[in-house]
């Protein structure tokens, strides 16, 4: 397994299908995932530390979970299955633990909620996952934020990519 770190969501334009970034924690290579709409505000919102007037239902499940004393203590892409991600939650309450299937957007979704690492299978990087092409030195002497540079390393990469290449 291989740790990731959620980068962000963005709308692939012109069909404004949504993507969710995953970056490998300890290298260079991007995996995207594309999502549905309501998934990609729900992790937009969390990760931008925004609460709705009324709980998501991500908020509700997070919730729900730490009422009954259950932790996330995983969220893991599992696999790519005729262009199809899958994900497994791995929760540890008092029963012991459990690890279910789950939609990545739905699983990426908690595990912002809860803070949970997220990981991915080493098959799934080597398979869906990029390495960017290099910063614009432009950029880096410019001053720009590592983020920012970021930011427009994954617009470049969603200018080049189809939806259909990735389905959810």
């Amino acid at each position: 397994m291989i740790a990731m770190e959620v980068m962000g969501v963005q709308e692939v334009l012109p069909s404004d299908t949504p993507v969710v970034l995953l970056r490998e924690a300890e290298g260079e290579r991007m995996l995207p995932i594309f999502i549905g709409l309501p998934e990609a505000k729900s992790i937009g919102l969390a990760m931008a530390g925004q609460d709705p007037p009324r709980p998501m239902t991500h908020d509700l499940i997070a919730t729900l979970l730490e009422t009954f004393s259950v932790a996330v203590e995983q969220v893991v892409v599992t696999e790519i299955r005729e262009r199809t991600f899958f994900a497994e939650v791995t929760l540890r309450g008092p029963v012991g633990i459990e690890v279910i299937s789950a939609r990545p957007s739905d699983a990426i979704a908690l595990a912002v909620r809860t803070g949970a690492p997220v990981f991915a299978a080493e098959e799934v990087v080597d398979e869906a996952g990029f390495v960017p092409p290099p910063t614009d030195d432009a950029a880096e002497s410019s001053g720009a934020p590592a983020a920012e540079v970021q930011v427009e390393e994954f617009r470049a990469f969603l200018d080049s990519v189809d939806p259909e290449d990735f389905e959810s």
